[in-house]
């Protein structure tokens, strides 16, 4: 039992450091410094096929796989596939990047919103902080306070964060939400 035990110590460590942000550039520059090896070799195919093959780790660098894997299961609305994929991350500090932090952040809000409000509140008020790129999310996890607020009798700071949504929904894609939980930020 023992043995098993420190076996699995020894792969979370090596899970660690392979999902390390810093590892994947790392990888990166190897395979550009042996495509510059390849280039004065003459090899010009298999140089111009290794710059290629680095643009893979760059991406996964600004675009990790498993935040990447989970929104494609919350896109098919699956919850434990997308916490599966979540959970994967070992170290979110070490493995992402401080927007892609702000994304892990904004996906466990919407999973524990299901579950636990307290929990979810956290979590889409860490996003915010750690920051969002695209409006429309900014704008979802607004929306998603206000509800939390709602729940929690919070009037004023769920009309401010309603409102802030309705700034950044540009598409107009969230209107009829934002719209029924005015009237029903009014009955409290």
């Amino acid at each position: 039992m023992h043995f098993y035990t420190q076996t699995f110590n020894k792969l979370d460590i090596q899970m660690k450091f392979i999902q390390n942000k810093y590892v994947k550039l790392a990888v990166a520059v190897l395979i550009i410094a042996l495509a510059v090896y390849q280039f004065t070799q003459k090899n010009i195919g298999n140089g111009i096929a290794l710059i290629f093959l680095a643009l893979i780790p760059i991406f996964l660098y600004f675009r990790n796989e498993y935040i990447l894997l989970a929104f494609f299961r919350l896109r098919k609305q699956d919850f434990a596939g997308t916490k599966k994929w979540l959970d994967k991350i070992a170290d979110p500090q070490t493995a992402l990047i401080r927007k892609q932090q702000g994304y892990y952040n904004y996906l466990y809000g919407i999973l524990s919103s299901q579950t636990n409000l307290t929990q979810a509140e956290k979590y889409f008020r860490k996003a915010l902080q750690l920051g969002l790129t695209m409006s429309y999310d900014i704008a979802m996890a607004k929306l998603s306070l206000a509800g939390i607020m709602m729940q929690k009798r919070r009037k004023r700071e769920a009309q401010e964060l309603l409102s802030e949504a309705k700034k950044l929904d540009k598409q107009n894609m969230m209107t009829e939400q934002i719209r029924m939980m005015q009237q029903q930020l009014k009955k409290i």
